[in-house]
């Protein structure tokens, strides 16, 4: 599998390294400026750190990317995590960063793309266009992780919702609620 990963910078970033490190594929990497900062903030690391688990990083200015164009297939792309203002962007059809116009090309490709939000409250203004995306075919994931298997460590909390977004992209099959009953 093809997917690219962007990096915003609402909180979250433990996510998103766990996310780079479990998704298997040919992985592409785009970090914010505010992304780096949240990096060094919450992680203590910079974007070099996660070169191991990628195949290649772009600059979020390098719109002449081959990721910023239609005619190179990807099989998902998933913002984790998508800051309120990334989201809005996208929703209102602005890419003029390679994240957001990654978002763009998804969209108009039938693309998976999938927001992982992490900011509450949400305002009505953010709830209409997290259902304008969810028209328009995305997948607006709220940073909530599954409590119904008891995690017993911030870890285990953590690789709950990365299997979960592993799931809807396609890559593999999460632990459901009771799910040994279907065996």
């Amino acid at each position: 599998m093809r997917i690219v990963i962007g990096i915003t910078g609402s909180s979250g970033a433990i996510f998103a390294q766990e996310f780079l490190k479990q998704c298997p594929g040919d992985k592409f990497l785009v970090i914010s400026k505010w992304g780096k900062v949240l990096l060094h903030d919450e992680l203590g690391i910079n974007e070099h750190a996660l070169a191991p688990f990628v195949k290649k990083q772009f600059s979020d200015d390098d719109l002449s990317a081959p990721i910023a164009s239609g005619s190179n297939n990807i099989d998902a792309y998933v913002i984790l995590p998508c800051s309120i203002s990334t989201m809005g962007k996208i929703a209102s059809g602005i890419g003029d960063t390679l994240i957001t116009r990654t978002a763009q090309v998804a969209l108009k490709e039938r693309y998976k793309l999938v927001l992982c939000v992490r900011e509450t409250p949400l305002s009505t203004l953010s709830l209409e266009q997290a259902a304008r995306l969810s028209r328009d075919g995305a997948y607006v994931m709220p940073i909530s992780p599954p409590l119904y298997f008891v995690p017993k460590s911030v870890d285990e909390y953590v690789h709950a919702f990365v299997e979960k977004v592993l799931g809807v992209i396609g890559v593999r099959q999460s632990r459901g609620w009771r799910a040994e009953e279907l065996e």
